[in-house]
């Protein structure tokens, strides 16, 4: 049963702004794939609901501006992430991770906004936009900010977003994509309805040869109570041979991070995916790249 005391349907990005600041109980829903799982469950029992699901002109879709930067609406279903041409040009990656959250019925309802607001580490889509360096548009009453991905997590399914602000947009600088190539690469007990036991993206920049890592980008979900970069292993294969670097990546992505254990996989077991799966994210990067490996 859904324990819903009031359903707002905003008519606008400043009418959700204003029925949230009003008040203090209500919470934004837009999916719902995430929000009335907890509901049904009881964590929201009596929820204030405000509805952005219709507000499409103002929160829907992908755009490639001006300068370059990739906007997504953050209402924007995960399907028509991975299906955009613009996406598929310049951030391919991140359609190829958003691809893989549920099934397909979850893909064309579900949200990209509402996977970066649940803030879980095991969202499909966290650890490719870390390695992006998204930057997140929110605004409220009080006005607008930007939150940078590496500020937005505040802990385990907790962000640095106020509960009565609004995601608005979700935005990768062109500078943040360009020349790079990726792979992401999810590690769970089956290939569709599961949540990600591991999840890894790496981006590379080669060389113009093709030999040699001049840029990289490691993030992990689940591998930290948030998403992360493993910064120290990729300050260590910067300059590297592709070869050398995919050999020596993962123990070094093992030091930079902090796995738990759970019911789902023990510590040991995501150590050594985390040590696995940044080997062949890289390699497989590189590969897109035109590297011989």
């Amino acid at each position: 049963m859904y324990d819903i005391e009031t359903l707002y349907e905003a008519k606008s990005v400043d009418d959700a702004c204003r029925a949230l600041a009003e008040d203090p109980q209500s919470m934004v829903i837009a999916g719902g794939t995430d929000v009335l799982v907890k509901v049904r469950g009881g964590k929201f029992a009596g929820a204030h609901l405000v509805s952005i699901h219709e507000l499409h002109d103002e929160l829907d879709g992908v755009r490639l501006l001006d300068d370059g930067t990739v906007w997504i609406g953050p209402i924007t279903w995960f399907h028509h992430v991975t299906t955009s041409e613009i996406i598929q040009k310049t951030v391919p990656t991140l359609g190829e991770a958003c691809d893989t959250p549920g099934g397909p019925q979850l893909r064309v309802s579900g949200t990209i906004g509402g996977n970066v607001c649940n803030a879980a580490t095991s969202a499909d889509s966290a650890s490719t936009l870390f390695a992006y360096g998204a930057l997140l548009d929110v605004k409220s009453t009080r006005g607008e900010r930007t939150i940078p991905i590496e500020e937005w997590y505040a802990g385990p399914g907790r962000s640095t977003k106020e509960r009565d602000e609004v995601l608005v947009g979700i935005r990768i600088p062109r500078d943040h994509y360009e020349g790079f190539t990726g792979h992401y690469f999810k590690y769970g007990k089956r290939r569709a309805l599961e949540i990600a036991t591991m999840g890894c993206c790496c981006l590379v920049k080669l060389s113009e040869d093709k030999k040699t890592i001049n840029d990289i980008r490691l993030a992990f979900g689940v591998a930290g109570p948030t998403p992360m970069r493993a910064l120290n292993a990729e300050n260590a294969v910067r300059g590297m041979d592709v070869a050398e670097a995919a050999e020596k990546i993962g123990e070094l992505a093992q030091a930079d991070t902090n796995p738990r254990d759970s019911w789902r996989a023990s510590k040991e077991f995501r150590l050594q995916l985390i040590k696995e799966m940044s080997r062949r994210s890289l390699i497989e990067a590189a590969r897109k790249g035109g590297a011989d490996i």
